[in-house]
C-alpha cells in the first residue's frame, strides 16, 4: 500500500492518444454530460479500480500526502517531548549520572564522547511552568482562525501552492526554533504561532484536492490514507523523541523533523497538480476514470459562498456536531492517556511514553482498513453511500463508548487496560470513513471552506475538553477518570445520535447552484 510504482509518475502520455487526451479536459466532460450515462459511469467506476488498484496515480498522491501529514504531526509534537529537556530543572536531575557517562566512555569509544561533549554545551533556559504553558499553546493561537480562511483560499486557487507553502513554512520555522529559544521566549513563541497558522495550511487545504481527484466511490481510502499520516508521526514522535533528545540532545528532534518536512516539499511540488487534467505524468486512462466519475457533481469552485443556506443546512450541522463531539474524546485520549499511564498504572516515563505510542499506530492502520472496506461497500453497490457513513460512525462511537466505560474497572490489570485503549483508538478510527469526511459528499464544491470550518469546531473542542478533564480529575482522584470517560462517552453518543437523525450523503442543493445570501 505504500509502496509506489515508480511508472504512475514517469510514464509518458503516448501520442495515439491525443484525442482521447482533448476529449478528457473539463470543458468537453462538462459539454457531453448528458451524452454520459449512469451505466457507463457505473462499469467504468468498477471497472478502472480493479485494473490500477492502489498503484494509479491519485494513490501516489495520497502517499505523499500521508508523508506531509506525517511531518506536520512530528513537528507538531516535538516541543511537548523536548520541552523536558530544555528546561533548567530537568537538565540539573540529570547531573548525577554524568559519573556513570563517564566511566563507560572508554568502553564506547570516541563518537560517545563526542556526544557528551555536544550535549554538555546543549542550552538549558529557566522557564517556569506558566512560560512552558504559554510556549506549549502559542501553536494553537493562530490555528483557531486560520483554518476558515485557508480552507477557502485552497479552494479558489487550489491546494498546491497553499499546502506546500505550508508545510514548507512549517519545516523551516522547525529548524529554527533552537535558535528562536537561545534568542528569547518572546521570538520563540511568535516562531509557534506562525508555525501553527502554516500547520493549517496542511492540514486544511489538502481537502481541496479531493474534491478534483477522487472519485466518489474511493472518498474514504484515499483520505484515510492521507490522513493515516498523522497518527503514525504521533507513534514516531512518543516513541523515539525521548531517545533522541536523550542520546543526542533536544535540538536534533527539530533538525531531523525539519529536514523530513523539507524533502517532503521536493516530493509536494514536481510531483503534485491541482487538476488531473494538468498533471504531467498520469495515465490517459485514469484521467478519463476520474474526470467520468466526477462528471455528474459539480465540483467547479466559486468565489461566492451561500452563508444563508449551510447555517439552515441540517446535515451540515450533524456533521459540525458530530466533529466537535469525536473531537472531544480524541483531545481527552491525547493529552491524558501518558497521565493515566503514569498516574493510575504507576507506569514510569519511558514506559508510558511507549505504551502511548501503541494506539496510534494500531489506529494509523485501522483508519486506512476502514476506508478501503467504507469504498468496497459502497462502490460494490451493498450497502448507499449514507448507510455507510452512518454504519461506520456508529461502530466507532458505541464500541470505544463501551471501551472506556469499562476501563475505571480495570485499572487493576496492566494489560487489560493496555488492550482496552487500544481497542479504543481502533474503533474510533471507523468515523473517519464515516461523519468526518462526509462534508465531501454533501458539498465537495466547498470542500475546502467545509474542512476549515470542520478544523475549527474541532479546535474548540479540543480547547475545552481537556480542561474538562483536569478539572474532573482535580475534584477526585479516585473517580475523576470515571467521570472523565463517562463525559466522554455522553457527548460523542449525542453527537452520534444528532448525526444519524440528520446526516445525508447526497449533493445538497445549495452545493449545485449559487442559493441564499454570499459571502
Amino acid at each position: 500500500m505504500k509502496i509506489l510504482h515508480s511508472s504512475s509518475f514517469s510514464e509518458q502520455m503516448p501520442a495515439p492518444c491525443e484525442q482521447t487526451t482533448k476529449m478528457s479536459t473539463g470543458t468537453d466532460v462538462k459539454n457531453s454530460e448528458p451524452n454520459i450515462s449512469v451505466d457507463d459511469n457505473l462499469s467504468m467506476t468498477q471497472e478502472q479500480p480493479s485494473k490500477k488498484g492502489l498503484c494509479s496515480l491519485r494513490h501516489g498522491l495520497a502517499f505523499i500526502l500521508h508523508l506531509c501529514n506525517f511531518s506536520i504531526s512530528t513537528q507538531q509534537m516535538s516541543l511537548s517531548i523536548a520541552i523536558t529537556a530544555m528546561v533548567n530543572n530537568t537538565a540539573t536531575s540529570t547531573q548525577p549520572n554524568a559519573s556513570t557517562e563517564s566511566t563507560s566512555i572508554d568502553s564506547q569509544g570516541y563518537w560517545n564522547e563526542t556526544l557528551k561533549e555536544f550535549k554538555a554545551v546543549v542550552s538549558t533556559y529557566d522557564w517556569n511552568p506558566e512560560i512552558q504553558g504559554i510556549i506549549l499553546s502559542s501553536h494553537n493561537y493562530g490555528s483557531l482562525l486560520a483554518p476558515i480562511p485557508t480552507g477557502y483560499v485552497a479552494g479558489i486557487f487550489g491546494a498546491k501552492y497553499v499546502v506546500g507553502a505550508g508545510l514548507l513554512i512549517s519545516s523551516v520555522l522547525t529548524l529554527f526554533l533552537p535558535l528562536a529559544a537561545d534568542a528569547g521566549v518572546a521570538p520563540f513563541i511568535v516562531l509557534r504561532v506562525i508555525q501553527g497558522i502554516a500547520q493549517v495550511m496542511v492540514s486544511t487545504g489538502q481537502y481541496s484536492i479531493w474534491v478534483k481527484w477522487a472519485p466518489p466511490m474511493e472518498r474514504s481510502q484515499l483520505t484515510t490514507i492521507a490522513g493515516s499520516g498523522s497518527m503514525l508521526g504521533i507513534f514516531i514522535v512518543l516513541l523515539a523523541g525521548g531517545l533522541i533528545c536523550q542520546d543526542i540532545g533536544w535540538p536534533y528532534i527539530f533538525y531531523i523533523f525539519g529536514g523530513i518536512g523539507c524533502a517532503c516539499c521536493l516530493l509536494w511540488f514536481p510531483l503534485i497538480s491541482n487538476e488531473p487534467s494538468n498533471h504531467p505524468f498520469i495515465r490517459p486512462s485514469e484521467k478519463s476514470y476520474i474526470l467520468s466519475s466526477l462528471a455528474q457533481q459539480d465540483c467547479l469552485p466559486d468565489w461566492s459562498l451561500p452563508i444563508k443556506s449551510m447555517v439552515k443546512s441540517l446535515p451540515l450541522w450533524a456533521i459540525v456536531v458530530s466533529y466537535f463531539c469525536q473531537y472531544w474524546q480524541f483531545s481527552t485520549m491525547m493529552a491524558y492517556t501518558p497521565t493515566y499511564f503514569s498516574s493510575v498504572l504507576q507506569a514510569n516515563v519511558k514506559d508510558s511514553g511507549i505504551l502511548s505510542a501503541l494506539p496510534f499506530i494500531i489506529g494509523c492502520v485501522c483508519v486506512i482498513l476502514g476506508g478501503l472496506l467504507a469504498d468496497f461497500l459502497s462502490s460494490r453497490k451493498f450497502l448507499r453511500l449514507v448507510t455507510v457513513r452512518k454504519l461506520f460512525t456508529t461502530i466507532g462511537v458505541l464500541s470505544s463508548a463501551v471501551v472506556l466505560l469499562i476501563l475505571p474497572w480495570v485499572k487493576s490489570s496492566f494489560s487489560a487496560t493496555v488492550v482496552l485503549l487500544v481497542l479504543s483508538s481502533a474503533f474510533s478510527s471507523l468515523c473517519d470513513s464515516g461523519a468526518l469526511v462526509n462534508f465531501l459528499d454533501i458539498a465537495p464544491r466547498y470542500g475546502g471552506f467545509l474542512r476549515g470550518l470542520m478544523q475549527t469546531f474541532a479546535y474548540i473542542s479540543g480547547a475545552i475538553s481537556p480542561t474538562a478533564t483536569g478539572f474532573f480529575i482535580s475534584q477526585d482522584s479516585e473517580w475523576g477518570w470515571r467521570n472523565v470517560f463517562i463525559v466522554a462517552t455522553a457527548v460523542n453518543i449525542s453527537g452520534l445520535i444528532f448525526y444519524l437523525i440528520f446526516g445525508q450523503a447526497e449533493v445538497q442543493h445549495w452545493a449545485k447552484e449559487q442559493t441564499g445570501t454570499y459571502f
